[in-house]
């Protein structure tokens, strides 16, 4: 197994923990313990019990059972919790393909959903999300990708880093030709319940049939990155116990201080999405003034759910454009050439609530140039 550097992964870690404004975030405006604990009467006092030994490997039934009400036919028995959603994909992609497989990947993508199924020795084809089409996926061209060795589509909706959402029309076309070609369907979910208007949620994947396997976290709609705690939702049996076996050469459980805190904001996960969703609101206005005001050197397909947008560079090079703001401003944009998309866009965080802040350093620096 041979795995290439994470770039994007690589690029926070040069710039995330010593740049004033991370304008580029995926994930929503975290919050302290004492905040979250403050959602529900006696768990602060509850956390102080937890007990310190090892929890069960599938995740804690109490867990489970919480992470159930994002679905509406899986059972805690479906649920397999992980350390974050990176786990998840990792462990997927072994359970799930073996050398020679042909998958169909999302494209442009979180470099893992497709890299770790081609460590695994697949033939990974890309399936493209195209700007002049508001970033939607053609149903025709994943026709014309398939071979007689396809094993499993990979998608991402709602998008990172478009914030591209799949109509309801194209999405039960997905999962029923999925269905038929007997394909396993991944299907990412970390932005689901963050829709801008609530009648576009899409049904999860893993409720569509065994066919599917949907992915969960903390981190991004509800904005708990800290917790590192993920999950995948699936009826497919085969495929849920290879990867609880595989997770047994990982991290084998979870820590029981996340598993009771991620409990707790499931239960509540309501009022945290619509926190978060006020934060996101509020700075797209921000965004669409400032997009639109310079818009000889900015566009984009404005997203329609989660918490960023992927705007293009209309003059000069993106990478340059970054480097060069984060040394002079102190502001973080990641430019798209780490999703190995090089037509000149940038991924833009709208779930910060220092957005402000970082969008006026922003004007600074463009007023300058």
């Amino acid at each position: 197994m041979h795995l290439p550097p994470f770039k994007l992964e690589r690029y926070f870690a040069k710039y995330e923990f010593n740049t004033e404004f991370l304008l580029c975030s995926s994930d929503c405006e975290a919050m302290s313990i004492a905040d979250l604990l403050a959602f529900e009467d006696g768990a602060a006092e509850k956390l102080q019990n937890v007990w310190l030994g090892y929890t069960e490997s599938q995740g804690s039934l109490s867990l489970r059972k919480e992470v159930c009400n994002l679905y509406t036919t899986i059972r805690p028995e479906d649920i397999l919790v992980h350390t974050g959603a990176g786990e998840a994909i990792y462990l997927f992609m072994y359970a799930a393909f073996k050398k020679g497989d042909h998958v169909i990947v999302h494209s442009p993508g979180y470099q893992s959903l497709a890299e770790v199924a081609r460590a695994v020795g697949c033939d990974i084809s890309p399936w493209m999300a195209r700007e002049e089409n508001g970033w939607a996926l053609d149903l025709d061209e994943l026709r014309k990708l398939m071979r007689p060795n396809t094993k499993g589509i990979v998608i991402n909706t709602p998008h990172n880093p478009t914030g591209y959402l799949m109509s309801r029309a194209d999405y039960d076309a997905l999962n029923k030709f999925a269905q038929e070609k007997n394909l396993l369907l991944f299907s990412d979910e970390v932005y689901r319940e963050s829709e801008y208007d609530l009648a576009d949620r899409l049904p999860a994947a893993c409720d569509y049939g065994e066919h599917a396997v949907s992915l969960g976290v903390t981190s991004k709609t509800y904005g708990l990155a800290g917790l590192r705690i993920g999950w995948i939702a699936t009826k497919n049996k085969t495929i849920y116990q290879n990867m609880a076996s595989l997770k047994d050469y990982t991290t084998i459980c979870n820590s029981a201080p996340s598993e009771f805190l991620a409990e707790v904001a499931m239960r509540h996960r309501v009022k945290l999405a619509e926190r978060n969703l006020g934060i996101i609101r509020h700075n797209l206005t921000i965004v669409d003034d400032l997009l639109t005001r310079y818009s000889s050197l900015f566009n984009w397909n404005r997203p329609k759910a989660g918490s960023m947008g992927f705007p293009k560079l209309l003059k000069g090079d993106v990478e340059d454009f970054c480097d060069d703001l984060v040394r002079k401003a102190g502001v973080l944009l990641l430019p798209g050439t780490m999703y190995d998309q090089s037509n000149n866009h940038f991924r833009l965080g709208l779930g910060r609530k220092n957005l402000p802040q970082a969008w006026k350093r922003l004007e600074e620096y463009l007023s300058k140039k």
